[in-house]
């Protein structure tokens, strides 16, 4: 073909077809969102962390539900090869200490289930062992809901509730002794029960960050034990903690009703306070107008993930849809940049906390002073998991 007639036919052929095929939009590409984060984040780190904690489980439950959905190998050998990072052959766990009875490192385990599954390797349910083990041994209130960790006594945070209770069901319902997984069922429900007494707030229906039983500390309220504010990360932690333990938690169980209320009841809270004009939610949650705060990427991947998986799984209505949907325009619209070929998820706190040795008081200025990071594995994870989420209800209703 003559080359003036072929160029003269990109001209005038192709603007005209870019034009009829707009870019689709961020949620329409979800998944391939989700792959393109966990992608680039695999490419910069080969190895989460350097040690046995709850990042590296956040980011890999992202990459087992991306290698569910597509079966790509990949996904797989990266998780085995960050839990064999630290999972020696005698099943025992590599910079693991379980006199710290800190709940944080029950996290990771959720990937054990799987590897076991996948690979019969019996070290694997051996390390699951040691974590269930210590969960058995963890200290309590004196109503039995579990301290965060040892050296926070007498202290539930919400962030224990994802941490520990849907690896402790499906534990039970998988490798638990029969006599005993009901009673263990009623004590992962009394974790959410507990929760909603101490830490919701009746007003807002939001939950605040910890609840100190003895009122001893810098951050306790005298009167209520509570921590004085509504931490975006830590309401997301508790949303995908009743969320996936939902997943396993058996529908004919009496505490069942339980649990699936408490998530109703959030997630109606939750829609609440997401900002009308971005989509997203804001590091503490119910003050978006004050000074200082600010639209904030782990929270936001979160919710999005609880409502999108709550929708798809039957326990929210197909109302939620909608604000999964705009949530995930806005994490890709807020937060998303991409930098040489590989994504960045941006604007993620890089940690919050509550005393400990520097004191933390829990008040709005804490929460604000804490560095802000790109590519953290505590906002990456959940992006993935609300990609996958959001691609998945691709064909459902936006109508109840």
């Amino acid at each position: 073909m003559n080359r003036f007639i072929l160029l003269l036919i990109c001209v005038l052929v192709l603007p005209a077809r870019a034009q009829d095929a707009p870019d689709p939009s961020p949620v329409e590409e979800a998944g391939r969102w989700a792959v393109r984060m966990a992608e680039s984040f695999m490419a910069r780190r080969p190895i989460v962390r350097e040690r046995w904690d709850y990042e590296t489980g956040t980011v890999l439950r992202g990459i087992e539900e991306l290698w569910k959905k597509t079966g790509d190998a990949r996904y797989f050998d990266y998780i085995k090869q960050n839990v064999d990072a630290y999972v020696r052959p005698d099943g025992s766990i590599e910079t693991y200490r379980f006199e710290d009875f800190n709940l944080d490192n029950i996290n990771t385990g959720k990937l054990l289930f799987l590897l076991h599954e996948r690979t019969g390797d019996p070290r694997y349910r051996k390390a699951a062992d040691t974590l269930f083990a210590q969960l058995r041994h963890q200290p309590t209130t004196s109503e039995g809901g579990y301290w965060h960790k040892k050296r926070y006594p007498y202290q539930m945070w919400l962030d224990g509730l994802y941490m520990a209770e849907p690896f402790a069901a499906r534990y039970l319902l998988t490798w638990g002794d029969p006599a005993t997984v009901d009673e263990g069922l009623r004590h992962v429900a009394l974790q959410y029960a507990l929760a909603a007494r101490y830490l919701r707030d009746p007003a807002t229906g939001l939950f605040y960050h910890g609840w100190d039983e003895k009122r001893v500390q810098i951050w306790a309220d005298s009167l209520t034990g509570r921590s004085p504010h509504f931490w975006g990360r830590a309401v997301g932690w508790y949303a995908m903690a009743l969320v996936d333990v939902l997943d396993v938690f058996p529908k004919d169980h009496p505490d069942y009703g339980t649990i699936l209320g408490i998530f109703r009841d959030l997630a109606e809270a939750v829609r609440r306070v997401q900002d009308p004009v971005t989509g997203v939610w804001y590091q503490i949650l119910d003050l978006p107008a004050r000074e200082g705060n600010y639209r904030e990427a782990s929270a936001s991947s979160m919710f999005v993930y609880a409502l999108a998986k709550g929708v798809r799984m039957g326990y929210l209505d197909a109302s939620y849809l909608a604000a999964a949907r705009r949530g995930f325009r806005g994490l890709v619209e807020e937060f998303v940049s991409v930098e040489d070929g590989h994504v960045n998820l941006n604007r993620i706190v890089k940690v919050g906390g509550l005393g400990g040795d520097t004191l933390r008081d829990g008040s709005f200025e804490y929460y604000m002073s804490e560095p802000v990071v790109t590519n953290d594995p505590k906002g990456v994870g959940p992006f993935i998991l609300a990609g996958v989420e959001i691609e998945a209800t691709a064909g459902l209703s936006l109508t109840p």
